[in-house]
């Protein structure tokens, strides 16, 4: 077998293993509501592009659109982020038979190369290069340019994969793009008007003394296949520590936490809810991002203004307080799944460990508190605000969220970060997600048309402690509903293990 057919074998194998998947019915919803957001999206580039083609035929400046590729290729690498998995947890099946591991790790990198996210940009290139082309580029020259803007969209998912993959292995390593996309954009954010006509006129000199489109397209050829190489090599030598589970062997200290034993057994439960942050890869790496972006966020909407629209403001408010909560708990009793037979042994065992899994989030909230902060002393956020998204995200968005522990039945791996499952694993994870994300800041707007601002606030906070307050009530219900499916529940839990 060559590899051409092992590419063809491998692809249809993946296929049938995501149709054999037990949440694979359930997630053809999902998939509508993506493809009927791709059409949103791929309407609103493609008058993008006919708007800057129009511009460039009209200046007679065909390579405009390079000038934007450093952004456009920013949202593509962010896009993939939220979207798209490494290949390595494809490879996992395939290293105990006689094929070439080498041999299909490029064949699953090759791909990465025909997937269809790297070909939606074309509702961006196609009209770009159709109106330069009748504004009097060349026919040649227009394929030229469609070739080139198409390989520079390869070369950063290759990009990705590589970061992807290191990121996985050390949360650190998501320096390395923000260092390397900001030295892009850097200049354009932080540097006076001057200086950054300086910039982009030597630039701009240099390329028209010394490059040309055969010399780009040659480098960026050349930087694709480096990077096919590095994650050829790299992701192969990781796969092989996850799956012979290397660990370190560097003793640690362990903490008891024993100020936690008067609570009882939800203290026990709480125990365990730290130390699965602490230890476990999937949910650590989670926490850590989640920070970081709060961080990012709050200090860009303290000190930049690229952030004060009346929805940006309250969306990037918002998402500080429930990122963690529609990260983890859309997925709760998904990490339990690995041990979800030990917790049916006594009474009520699982409605204690709701609660213990309730109070860990609420009280990680003082987190991103703390981290809002710097919007409110330099008065992009006020006070209410920040109590109004608080006590929403304690009260309405958690009650919806922990609601998926009545149908979550998929169970979560807890360290097999590399080759592990990250995705969502049923439609209403990504649906409560998403009205987790935007429903209170569209409620929040409503409500500020209707009344002031302060008005809106309060009432957000009144709705947001009712709910808090009644927690036991609605989460008793939950656990009795949760109760009703449960041998369907322990099902799924046992099948995806």
């Amino acid at each position: 077998m060559n590899k051409i057919q092992l590419f063809f074998l491998l692809r249809k194998n993946t296929n049938l293993s995501v149709k054999r998947h037990p949440m694979f019915e359930a997630n053809q919803y999902g998939k509508f509501f993506g493809y009927f957001f791709m059409a949103i999206m791929a309407l609103e580039f493609i008058a993008l592009a006919t708007f800057l083609g129009w511009i460039a035929a009209k200046e007679d400046v065909p390579e405009m659109i390079f000038y934007t590729m450093p952004f456009l290729l920013i949202v593509d690498f962010g896009a993939r982020f939220a979207t798209q998995q490494t290949p390595l947890m494809l490879v996992k099946p395939y290293l105990l038979t006689p094929i070439s591991k080498y041999t299909a790790i490029e064949c699953f990198l090759v791909s990465q190369i025909f997937e269809g996210g790297n070909f939606f940009w074309m509702t961006v290139f196609l009209p770009y290069t159709f109106i330069v082309w009748c504004g009097g580029l060349s026919g040649w020259g227009a394929i030229g340019m469609l070739f080139l803007l198409h390989l520079m969209v390869v070369v950063n998912s290759q990009w990705y994969l590589l970061v992807r993959t290191l990121v996985n292995h050390h949360i650190l390593w998501g320096a390395l793009p923000a260092v390397v996309y900001g030295l892009l954009i850097g200049p354009f954010l932080f540097l006076p008007d001057a200086m950054i006509d300086k910039y982009t006129d030597f630039v701009l000199d240099f390329v028209d003394q010394h490059g040309s489109l055969w010399l780009l397209f040659g480098i960026i050829a050349t930087l694709f296949v480096v990077l096919f190489a590095i994650n050829r090599h790299l992701q192969m030598h990781l796969v092989y520590d996850e799956i012979s589970k290397k660990e370190n062997t560097k003793l640690k200290h362990v903490s008891e936490f024993n100020t936690l034993n008067r609570f009882g057994e939800i203290g026990e439960y709480l125990k365990l809810e730290i130390k699965s942050t602490m230890r476990n890869k999937a949910i650590r790496s989670r926490f850590i991002s989640g920070i970081c972006l709060i961080t990012f966020f709050s200090i860009a909407v303290a000190f930049l203004d690229i952030y004060q629209g009346s929805y940006m403001r309250n969306f990037l408010c918002l998402y500080a307080f429930v990122f963690f909560g529609a990260s983890n708990l859309a997925k709760v009793m998904c990490p339990e799944g690995n041990y979800i037979d030990l917790l049916m042994v006594h009474e009520e065992n699982i409605l204690k460990l709701l609660t213990a899994k309730y109070y860990y989030y609420s009280a990680i909230l003082l987190l991103p508190l703390l981290l809002q902060l710097p919007p409110v002393i330099m008065g992009q956020y006020s006070i209410l605000m920040i109590l109004a998204y608080l006590f929403t995200a304690t009260g309405p968005v958690y009650c919806m969220l922990f609601h998926l522990a009545i149908i979550n039945k998929d169970t979560l791996p807890l360290n097999e970060k590399i080759t592990g499952k990250n995705q969502m694993e049923n439609k209403w994870q990504s649906i409560l997600s998403m009205i987790a994300m935007f429903a209170p800041v569209v409620i929040a707007i409503v409500l500020e048309t209707i009344f002031d601002n302060q008005t809106a606030y309060l009432l957000l906070i009144f709705i947001g402690i009712a709910f808090t307050v009644t927690e036991p009530y609605w989460m008793r219900s939950i656990y009795q509903h949760m109760m009703k499916r449960r041998y369907q529940n322990l099902e799924g839990f046992h099948s995806t293990r």
